[in-house]
């Protein structure tokens, strides 16, 4: 991913610079993709936290192995992501329905319309980001 992205995710802002958030992101939406090895590696490496040396001692490979591993995981996982742009799709969606929320709130306060459309739009566009 290329530049710097801004994820609106359970109320917090994160930016995609951050490169265990951007992934674990990819992560959770192409770690299907994986071997089995590469995912148990890149999730003790990137959820976990572990270090190479603790993965290869407890997998009995070297922290070279264990790096390889996961540097082609993540290149799978990076390259998946610029020919789809699915993660880059999900964060715009997530971004404007934060917009869309924030707007419908003010139009809800405008008009004190809580049982009418604009109270109706909060519930819908809260429901969707919640997803």
């Amino acid at each position: 991913m290329s530049g710097r992205q801004v994820l609106l995710l359970y109320g917090g802002v994160y930016t995609m610079d951050d490169e265990t958030l951007q992934m674990t992101m990819l992560f959770d939406f192409f770690g299907d993709l994986l071997t089995e090895k590469q995912r148990e590696y890149f999730d003790l490496y990137h959820n976990e936290d572990l270090s190479l040396s603790e993965i290869a001692e407890k997998a009995g490979i070297s922290r070279q192995g264990v790096h390889d591993i996961i540097t082609r995981a993540e290149g799978l996982l990076v390259e998946t992501e610029q020919k789809t742009g699915v993660v880059q799709r999900w964060i715009d969606t997530r971004n404007g329905l934060e917009r869309a929320e924030s707007i419908a709130k003010q139009l809800l306060e405008l008009f004190a319309d809580e049982q009418g459309l604009a109270g109706e739009l909060v519930l819908i566009l809260g429901g969707l980001r919640s997803m």
